[in-house]
């Protein structure tokens, strides 16, 4: 392999259901690569239906580096941060981060190149860009009191206590994202003010993002039938697994979101079947206009997004970036 590719890094995000992970799973195959998954929920263990984890095993070799040693093996291409924790332990950013660079450099080290494919666009972004986070560690107590409040409720505590941070998320359009709401209110209350994010300019002789352009309608149907099959395959006893057999509470199971939560509740008889289907699409809608506005702020920080439609847009990129 020519060594000028070795330090080149593709990611592939797009909204849930576009096919990143099949056109991530071709482009390691033709262009020697192995594949970073940058998913918050496919991190856990025995989260696989609802997750949309492509079919595999976990293979441990000492024939890779020591940060690559063990890997979810799918299609005969090694994935790294798939099925790494328990589904109760807490995952960061920051700790998907500090990881994934030692395998990304891992994987650079034996002459391979490392593609990220991921639909958690915060993860796939804080990873290509080295962003600096604030080291404040959780704080369960006080995570459990604000969950109590709505989004209007949090953001107007962050504007009283962190003027700077409330203008930042604003021009984000995150002041409806509880997550984020809460662990900026998290790191207020350890430090008394968010500190700035720091980034590593943006390359793109050494950075290709691709992002899959699929018309709406196209992608609500594709969500649709994959939601359709998850639930003939078995995603209620998949819950009921987590819960009875991996101790998973049903809170934390809701927590997931989209397909966990309705799911959750029906499993539970708390909503009809019709009701969970159509809650679950509507949220599924919701979560890729998400998705797209914030492929669409990346691209106005960094004007290097690249958008495809299918597999030989994609691998056309790849080839004339890696001859580079």
């Amino acid at each position: 392999m020519n060594r000028e590719t070795n330090h080149k890094l593709v990611t592939i995000i797009g909204p849930t259901g576009s096919g990143k992970s099949e056109i991530a799973i071709r482009l390691a195959n033709d262009f020697s690569g192995e594949i970073i998954s940058a998913d918050s929920r496919q991190i856990y263990k025995k989260m696989d239906i609802g997750t949309g984890k492509e079919p595999g095993f976990l293979e441990i070799s000492n024939q890779r580096g020591i940060y690559t040693k063990k890997a979810y093996i799918s299609q005969g291409i090694p994935h790294y941060m798939i099925d790494i924790v328990h589904p109760n332990t807490i995952y960061s950013v920051s700790k998907f981060q500090k990881k994934a660079k030692n395998i990304k450099k891992d994987i650079w080290s034996r002459n391979k190149n490392p593609i990220i494919a991921g639909g958690t666009m915060f993860w796939a972004q804080a990873l290509v860009e080295d962003t600096t986070f604030a080291e404040v560690p959780p704080n369960f107590a006080l995570r459990k009191k604000l969950e109590q409040k709505e989004a209007n409720e949090l953001f107007e505590m962050i504007k009283s206590k962190d003027k700077a941070r409330a203008e930042d998320i604003s021009k984000k359009n995150e002041i409806n994202n509880k997550v984020r709401l809460i662990r900026a209110l998290e790191i207020i209350e350890s430090k008394g003010f968010v500190p700035k994010i720091k980034k590593s300019l943006f390359n793109p002789q050494t950075n290709l993002v691709i992002a899959i352009s699929i018309e709406k309608e196209t992608l609500y149907r594709k969500q649709e039938l994959r939601l359709d099959q998850w639930l003939r395959n078995g995603i209620f006893e998949e819950i009921l697994f987590l819960h009875d057999k991996m101790h998973v509470p049903w809170t934390r199971l809701e927590g997931f979101g989209l397909e966990y939560k309705w799911c959750t509740k029906y499993v539970r008889n708390q909503i009809s079947f019709g009701c969970m289907r159509q809650n679950t699409l509507r949220d599924l809608r919701k979560y890729t206009k998400r998705q797209y506005t914030w492929i669409k702020r990346w691209d106005k920080q960094i004007s290097k997004i690249e958008y495809v439609k299918n597999y030989t847009e994609a691998k056309k990129l790849a080839n004339k970036f890696y001859l580079i």
